[in-house]
């Protein structure tokens, strides 16, 4: 009895080894086209914080077409992208491009460029708060600023520097 229970053990285990054969198929062609890549290589740079950088790529990735107010009846439609870093408000053509953008984010990373800039002209003073902001128009491309709020001691400024650390 004791060698009947193994043998069906040993067989149990022995047909599972052949059910591990893959079945190989043939898939369709994909292709895939990036509708906004304009959008994205104008607001794109290397060091974007990954808030910005993960809404960006959802608004350009949204499409417009498949979204439940679509109509052919609008040339434009306008959708807004939240989180509690920022927004942003594109505005998008009827074949789901982005026309232009409205993107604003507060308290986010600033780019080594920008602190840096802020420390060489201003050496005793803190940034406390920190507002980015990208306009982006499909012709013009996109203008990237930060509004800073410097803090030393009792004394407060305001000052607002470009993407690449120049001063406006």
């Amino acid at each position: 009895m004791k060698k009947f229970i193994i043998g069906l053990f040993v067989i149990g285990l022995t047909s599972q080894v052949f059910a591990q054969i893959p079945k190989v198929e043939r898939l369709s062609e994909v292709v895939v086209t990036a509708v906004n890549y304009k959008y994205l290589n104008a607001t794109d740079s290397k060091e974007v914080a990954i808030p910005v950088k993960m809404l960006e790529r959802k608004a350009a990735a949204f499409n417009v077409e498949n979204a439940e107010f679509y109509s052919d009846d609008f040339d434009f439609y306008t959708v807004s992208f939240i989180i509690p870093e920022g927004k942003i408000v594109a505005a998008y053509n009827t074949e789901g491009e982005i026309v232009r953008t409205i993107e604003r984010f507060e308290d986010i990373k600033l780019p080594s460029a920008v602190r840096d800039a802020v420390a060489d002209r201003f050496p005793n003073w803190e940034i406390v708060n920190d507002v980015y902001r990208v306009t982006y128009n499909q012709k013009k491309g996109a203008d990237k600023s930060y509004k800073l709020k410097l803090k030393n001691g009792d004394k407060t400024m305001r000052v607002k520097v470009d993407d690449k650390g120049g001063f406006l």
